[in-house]
């Protein structure tokens, strides 16, 4: 309804010649990349001792190296332009956990780890970098839950939270909370600590 318009590719994001294809299509289409929203990810669940390794470097592939390539292949234009919003997904099995999930939990919280560090290298040229922890029915979730709880969870109730930090006024280094039309920022904290001498 905003005049907006977008083309289709299929690459995956953990291939890098699939990654400079879809940059190449957009610069070519539009001239510029304003906003990456790296959502891209993978289930492979199983308690960590029956899960094989090849499942926890599958996960880690698709949900790090799938949004590190990506962010490597704009960064560049990103620079050039002096602006940028980056949006990395997290989750809350990265934040606090989840049973069967060891694989999954290490990606998501490895993209807080990137985030982190991303956006003081991103300041100078306008660049900003956040994080959504967002829940939301999708096809990756649908077996999850009945169906009333999935009506509830729609993805567009997390859609505002994902615009705020791809915005002109965006902050940076924020991790944002959405679900079911509530939202917050998690945040890690130290606690005042205690001298020994």
């Amino acid at each position: 309804t905003t005049g907006g318009q977008a083309i289709a590719n299929g690459a995956s994001v953990s291939d890098d010649a699939g990654v400079a294809h879809l940059v190449k299509q957009t610069m070519e289409k539009w001239g510029r990349i304003d906003v990456l929203i790296a959502n891209a990810g993978i289930l492979r669940d199983k308690s960590f001792g029956k899960m094989e390794l090849k499942d926890f470097s599958a996960v880690m592939d698709v949900h790090l190296m799938g949004t590190v390539k990506p962010c490597k292949a704009v960064w560049d234009i990103m620079k050039t332009q002096g602006y940028g919003r980056i949006v990395v997904t997290t989750s809350s099995t990265g934040l606090y956990g989840n049973f069967g999930q060891t694989n999954y939990g290490s990606a998501k919280l490895s993209l807080v780890g990137f985030m982190n560090s991303l956006k003081l290298e991103g300041a100078k040229d306008n660049i900003k970098v956040n994080a959504i922890c967002p829940v939301a029915a999708t096809r990756m979730t649908e077996a999850l839950m009945p169906p009333a709880i999935l009506e509830l969870i729609k993805p567009e109730f997390v859609s505002p939270a994902v615009a705020y930090l791809a915005s002109d006024n965006a902050p940076t280094g924020v991790i944002l909370t959405a679900a079911g039309g509530v939202f917050a920022a998690a945040q890690l904290v130290e606690t005042d600590g205690i001298n020994l001498g």
